[in-house]
Parts: C-alpha cells; sequence; structure tokens
C-alpha cells in the first residue's frame, strides 16, 4: 500500500520561505516520478513541480526561479523549497506518485502578513 504524508505548510508573510516534505512508504521510491501540485480555494488543482526517477525536474510557469523540487532517495523523501512566497502561492499543497495514482493529504500553505 503506498502512502504520502506531506508536512511543512503553515503561515508565512510575503516575502518568506516553506520547505514541505512529502514522505513516502510502500514504494521503492528511487524507481518512481515524483510531483507537487497545489489547489487554492474555487481554482483547479495545478501543477507545481515534478521530478524523475532520474532527477529531471520540472515547473509551473508560476513558480520557475522561486520555487525547487529536490528528492532524497535513501529517505524515501520529495520535497518542495518555496522561496519569495506571495499571497497568490496560498493553497493546499498536495504530493503525489503518478506512475501509481496516488495522492497525499495535503498541506495547507498561507501567505498573508
Amino acid at each position: 500500500q503506498v502512502q504520502l504524508v506531506e508536512s511543512g505548510g503553515g503561515l508565512v508573510q510575503p516575502g518568506g520561505s516553506l520547505r514541505l516534505s512529502c514522505a513516502t512508504s510502500g514504494i521503492i521510491f528511487s524507481f518512481y516520478d515524483m510531483g507537487w501540485h497545489r489547489q487554492a480555494p474555487g481554482k483547479q488543482r495545478e501543477l507545481v513541480a515534478a521530478i524523475t526517477s532520474g532527477g529531471r525536474t520540472n515547473y509551473g510557469d508560476s513558480v520557475k526561479g522561486r520555487f525547487t523540487i529536490s528528492r532524497d532517495n535513501a529517505k524515501g523523501t520529495v520535497y518542495l523549497q518555496m522561496n519569495s512566497l506571495q499571497p497568490e502561492d496560498t493553497a493546499v499543497y498536495y504530493c503525489n506518485s503518478p506512475q501509481t495514482g496516488t495522492w497525499g493529504q495535503g498541506t495547507q500553505v498561507t501567505v498573508s502578513s
């Protein structure tokens, strides 16, 4: 059974930073691509960032240059470093494993002064 558990969300002021983590279990993590998506109230879920099993990365246009996705295969964890956060980044952030179709429960990120 594949499980993804996000952590690291919270309230941050504009211009601040947060690092999200997604711990996995039930898969041989190094074999799988991973992704982060987000969903703001009243909006569709959108891709934030993705990383392949080989470490190739892809980002949504709105976060390029500000967010960085990375992975630690030894820990079975994928990270999302978020810098220069803005109010429009406020959303629930979800980790996913596209090849298994598994999603985490989400973690709330709120950017507000």
